[in-house]
C-alpha cells in the first residue's frame, strides 16, 4: 500500500498516524506506517487487493484496533468514536441500505439519527441521479443503491469523508458525476476526502 505523503504537521492535520500497525492474529494487515492528511485535500490510497486499505479505513473510524498513534480530527478513533463520527463520514466498500425502506424514509431516518445531516441537500443530490424519493431500496439496481447511499452520506456536514471504493457498481457517467460533485461541492478547502 502506498501511504499519503506527509504534508502537514500533526497539529494541523485532520488525520495523523505514527508507527501504525494493525494485526489480525498472526497476520499483519498494516505494518508500521506514518502519515498525515491535512485539511482541504483529496487523498487516494493505492494498493493491490489485500494491501490493507480497507483495514486502515476501518481503523480511522474505530472499527479496527491499531497499534501505534492514531488521531482523526484530534480524536482517538476507538475511545472517542461517537464524537468522531459526528464530523466524519464513512462509506464502506459495499453500499447496504434496508431493502424494505423507501428513499424518502431513509432521508427522514438520517435526519433523526445524525445532527449534521441535511435532508434538503440529500434531496438535491438525489435529484441528479436516477433514484426517486418514492423508490423502495429493493427495487433499485446495485448502482442505484450506491447512488442513494452516496447521496445520503454526502449530505452530512463533516470535516472528513472516508470512502472505500465508493463508485463500485456505478456506470462511467454516474462515476464521473459523483467525482465532479465531490470536488465541486463537497471539497471546500477545509474538508478532506480519503
Amino acid at each position: 500500500m502506498t501511504t499519503p505523503t506527509p504534508a502537514a504537521s500533526a497539529t494541523d492535520a485532520l488525520v495523523s498516524a505514527s508507527h501504525l500497525s494493525i494485526r489480525y492474529g498472526r497476520k499483519t494487515a498494516v505494518d508500521d506506517i506514518s502519515f498525515t492528511i491535512p485539511k482541504g485535500r483529496v487523498v487516494g490510497l493505492l494498493g493491490h487487493n489485500g494491501a490493507g486499505k480497507t483495514t486502515l479505513m476501518k481503523a480511522l473510524v474505530g472499527l479496527a484496533k491499531a497499534e501505534g498513534t492514531l488521531s482523526v480530527r484530534g480524536l482517538h478513533p476507538q475511545r472517542d468514536r461517537v464524537a468522531l463520527l459526528q464530523g466524519t463520514c464513512y462509506i464502506p466498500d459495499v453500499a447496504i441500505l434496508p431493502r424494505w425502506a423507501r428513499v424518502s424514509e431513509l432521508i427522514t431516518l438520517m435526519s433523526r439519527l445524525h445532527p449534521r445531516f441535511s435532508a434538503e441537500r440529500a434531496r438535491t443530490l438525489l435529484s441528479r441521479t436516477s433514484v426517486g424519493l418514492g423508490d423502495k431500496v429493493k427495487s433499485l439496481s446495485k448502482g442505484m443503491v450506491a447512488q442513494a447511499h452516496l447521496a445520503l452520506v454526502a449530505s452530512i456536514d463533516a470535516r472528513l469523508m472516508i470512502l472505500d471504493a465508493p463508485t463500485l457498481g456505478l456506470d462511467v457517467l454516474t462515476r464521473k458525476a459523483f467525482y465532479e460533485m465531490l470536488i465541486d461541492e463537497w471539497c471546500d478547502g477545509e474538508r478532506s476526502v480519503l
